[in-house]
């Protein structure tokens, strides 16, 4: 037996009762359609899925991209009820320090935020402020809306699980004034001309195009990063990683220590006070 549509169907159809997000159904799918055709006719068994892997290594992936897929593989597994199919995940060592490329300091995002308004992008210019001062997920600006901010607080549903959003004073100050000058009356704040939701794409492309005229690296400029950033200064002023973890919405301490992680100039500067040279 291979990979069938009605397999796939039936993974759609449970992810879709999950409630994920549009955008991890179709990442999911994705890996789960490329698996079906690399298949083709052959059966789904224990062995050619760790042949595929076998591939992805010599594809010369990432360990953690090539352990993605093969979560999604084992969620398809278990849904179709082949448990007997399950492949192992590659064995990372965690990671010690983050890449100096894709570090965001303070510093530069205040620099895009500046930037921003500067160039006359006021919208862009409060979103960053809206993620990075709250830490929110791209997917999650939807709940910023007219009456989150008269409240104080934005609602989150994911996953079956209700989140509560402090948004700061400061900010709701800034958001009430952009709400009044665009004549909004209810609803989502970040829109489109249209009057539609500012989709992740679009977030992402306004994003790059402020980091030109900023004059800080592309790789270190997208919404994602906003909040991680967010989770390094609340880390440093609370010292509580299991708070931050309600505040991030992370079932597990351990996807939060991942936004911990340090830069590799600070992970140096750490060794050198040791002292031991």
């Amino acid at each position: 037996m291979t990979i069938t549509t009605e397999m796939i169907n039936r993974f759609t159809m449970q992810l879709r009762e999950e409630e994920r997000e549009p955008s991890t159904i179709e990442k999911y799918l994705r890996d789960v359609n490329k698996f079906a055709m690399w298949l083709g006719v052959d059966p789904l068994t224990h062995e050619n899925g760790v042949r595929y892997k076998e591939k992805l290594v010599a594809d010369g992936l990432k360990p953690a991209t090539i352990n993605g897929v093969l979560s999604t593989l084992n969620k398809l597994f278990e849904c179709i009820r082949r448990p007997d199919c399950r492949i192992k995940k590659l064995r990372v060592q965690r990671r010690v320090f983050r890449s100096e490329e894709k570090e965001l300091s303070k510093k530069e995002y205040q620099k895009l935020v500046e930037t921003a308004y500067s160039a006359g992008k006021e919208r862009i210019g409060l979103l960053m402020e809206t993620i990075c001062a709250t830490g929110i997920r791209v997917s999650e600006v939807k709940a910023i809306t007219v009456e989150a901010v008269a409240r104080g607080v934005a609602q989150v549903c994911l996953k079956g699980k209700v989140r509560m959003i402090l948004i700061p004073g400061k900010l709701c100050r800034k958001l009430k004034k952009y709400i009044k000058k665009q004549r909004i009356t209810a609803g989502e704040i970040f829109l489109t001309k249209r009057g539609n939701s500012l989709s992740r794409k679009q977030i992402w492309a306004e994003m790059k195009g402020v980091c030109h005229a900023a004059g800080i690296a592309p790789t270190k400029v997208f919404p994602h990063n906003l909040r991680h950033l967010f989770a390094r200064v609340f880390y440093k002023a609370c010292k509580d990683i299991v708070r931050l973890a309600d505040v991030l919405g992370h079932s597990n301490v351990e996807t939060t220590r991942i936004y911990l992680i340090s830069s590799g100039q600070e992970y140096a500067r750490d060794i050198e006070r040791l002292g031991l040279i």
